[in-house]
């Protein structure tokens, strides 16, 4: 039984902000002037309280995916508090940092990838704001903003990143890494990254009418394209340890190049649809 929103689900006095981040906990660090923020939503709480701070003289709040201390496995994310919480605060652009398993060896450790595409594998998740009340479907066949992929893109090409421009992300459910077979599979089908968060949160934010960009770093290379025991987190944590002093600096060179007036397709996702709930 889902939960309607309601009034008095709304901050009353939250600092605003204009661009979202979701991530891990090594993004803390790359605001000034952090400021945080306990914000009420109609699906609970998001992962942690949310920090709104500065950068390059634009607003921006941070929630960790995972919440602070890792307690959220990916299928307990709670991924319609968060992106909500988000809205509710201001914000109409999202970043979407995170790592992901390659499925192609073209695809190496370290290569940063900006999908443009998504394959839902997962079950269970409650993947929507509009399961009671009027009907609505959105329009998902792009999953993500077309400029902020295009800002993402331009600067990770200016960074000097082993960059891969596209791709196929398909998200499964976890906590366990695929079989060889599975990932034989995805890979048969021409699917090129493999993930466990990325999806609801894309379309929760399209629900939402808001932009959402993914930057997938590449961690692993998943079970079926090479020998050995196959991906650990171990690794993962690792590799993505490796590297995140070089994607929060990503991080922030996208959100200095984001548009600040959105001319995507996204801010008009609910044009013409009746809501049965009222937006933050």
């Amino acid at each position: 039984m889902s939960t309607q929103p309601s009034a008095s689900a709304q901050p009353s006095a939250a600092p605003a902000a204009e661009i979202g981040v979701i991530g891990g906990s090594g993004f803390y660090s790359f605001l000034d002037d952090v400021e945080e923020v306990r914000v009420d939503t109609p699906y609970g709480p998001p992962s942690d309280p949310v920090t709104v701070g500065e950068l390059a003289g634009r607003r921006v709040a941070f929630v960790p995916r995972h919440g602070r201390d890792h307690r959220f496995p990916p299928h307990k994310i709670p991924y319609r508090a968060n992106l909500w919480a988000l809205r509710s605060l201001g914000v109409r652009q999202v970043l979407a940092p995170s790592a992901v398993g390659s499925l192609t060896p073209d695809l190496g450790v370290g290569t940063l990838a900006v999908p443009d595409q998504l394959v839902d594998r997962t079950s269970g998740r409650e993947q929507t704001y509009y399961d009671e009340g009027a009907a609505i479907h959105v329009s998902f066949a792009d999953p993500y903003c077309p400029a902020g992929r295009r800002t993402a893109v331009e600067s990770a090409r200016a960074a000097g990143w082993d960059l891969a421009d596209r791709g196929t992300l398909v998200v499964i459910e976890g906590p366990r890494f695929s079989t060889r077979a599975e990932s034989q599979w995805f890979a048969s089908q021409g699917w090129t990254l493999i993930g466990m968060t990325g999806h609801p949160e894309a379309v929760l934010a399209r629900e939402l009418a808001l932009c959402y960009t993914s930057l997938c770093l590449v961690t692993d290379l998943d079970a079926g394209i090479e020998e050995g025991e196959g991906v650990t987190m171990e690794e993962v944590f690792r590799v993505f340890g490796e590297n995140i002093g070089r994607l929060r600096d990503l991080v922030g060179d996208v959100i200095r190049a984001l548009p600040a007036e959105r001319d995507c397709p996204c801010p008009n996702t609910l044009d013409g649809m009746k809501l049965p709930l009222e937006l933050p």
